[in-house]
């Protein structure tokens, strides 16, 4: 139980730092609520391209997006997603007062739930009861949740509960996991998940739409795929031969 400390503490700071940015939300002009929106999203593009630097093989990605975004689609992850935070919206803002509510809950939630140190901070937490890395998470999202909160409103809050599953879940598994993810599985992972931040940045700066929950399913395909290309790599020569 212990090991859940970590994602705990993290949906306290995400709920902390989602009502302080709801009290500057209310004071901003829609203006400059609308240009800090944009600079939101170059920020996320910019974390994005930082993080998946990471990556080792370039087609090992590819593939990973490919079949990932194949599941993601078949099982149409982005509908079902969307759907909760429009019901959320119909449920707590009845008088339109937030129409990025439903936005701010699918941006928060694919901000807070991607990233090497997600994965790693459950697998501590899980295997060690060290929460040293997600206590460090949960810094930076205090920070980035008051941000968000502050042109989004009452969505990003609700991101919390996305991460109490999301994390709580990683966390309770990493036993059965654990001996699935080296670091280049980790590194291959973390990428891909970046890769889906640089979409998210792009549809907080442009028109451009992407169904970037339909690519999450993405990050977990290195599991198998790192394996597999290393049997292939090991193969090789009786194959050549």
């Amino acid at each position: 139980m212990f090991g859940l400390l970590g994602t705990i503490v993290n949906v306290g700071t995400v709920i902390l730092g989602s009502g302080i940015g709801m009290l500057f939300n209310k004071k901003i002009p829609k203006r400059l609520t609308d240009s800090l929106f944009k600079v939101l999203g170059l920020a996320t593009v910019f974390i994005g391209v930082s993080g998946c630097l990471c990556g080792h093989s370039t087609i090992l990605i590819i593939i990973s997006l490919i079949l990932g975004t194949l599941v993601g689609e078949l099982v149409d992850l982005d509908k079902r997603i969307n759907s909760f935070g429009n019901f959320l919206e119909s449920k707590f803002d009845k008088n339109n007062q937030n129409s990025r509510m439903s936005e701010g809950f699918v941006t928060a939630s694919i901000l807070f739930c991607i990233g090497s140190m997600t994965i790693v901070g459950c697998l501590n937490a899980g295997l060690k009861g060290d929460c040293t890395v997600l206590f460090a998470k949960s810094a930076l999202d205090l920070c980035s949740s008051m941000i968000f909160a502050s042109t989004m409103g009452l969505g990003v809050m609700f991101a919390a509960g996305f991460v109490l599953v999301y994390q709580g879940l990683l966390t309770v598994l990493a036993v059965f996991i654990s001996p699935y993810l080296s670091a280049v599985v980790i590194d291959e992972m973390s990428c891909v998940g970046y890769i889906i931040i640089i979409g998210l940045g792009i549809t907080m700066i442009s028109d451009v739409k992407l169904k970037l929950t339909n690519m999450v399913p993405a990050m977990f395909f290195p599991i198998a795929l790192v394996p597999l290309g290393d049997l292939l790599v090991r193969a090789m020569p009786f194959l050549v031969g």
